[in-house]
């Protein structure tokens, strides 16, 4: 009988046979973009987020101040943009050089 643990997978970067699980870890990892805010921090999905400078939206005739919340964020393919929500606002998206997470 043959465990999961037990597997090995040939490593074509390193020339090592790694255990499998610790494969599937890096492959994952690999394929997810680490997003950060104005202040460094790392994003993910549902986060809230506060505005560090005042913003024009264009087609809204709108400004959004600085210190307005914006909740449950939602991440791109882009890592400097974000999509998120407003009450006012449907489909905004900001870069992330202009929020900070709460």
């Amino acid at each position: 009988m043959t465990d999961s643990k037990d597997d090995y997978v040939y490593d074509d970067t390193t020339g090592e046979w790694r255990p499998a699980s610790e494969m599937a870890a890096i492959a994952a990892s690999a394929g997810k973009i680490e997003v950060r805010d104005a202040a460094g921090n790392v994003l993910a999905d549902g986060d809230s987020v506060v505005l560090v400078k005042d913003l024009k939206v264009k087609g809204a005739g709108q400004t959004l101040k600085q210190g307005t919340v914006i909740k449950s964020i939602r991440l791109t393919d882009n890592p400097e943009e974000i999509d998120c929500r407003h009450d006012a606002i449907k489909g905004l998206v900001l870069r992330t050089e202009f929020v900070r997470k709460r």
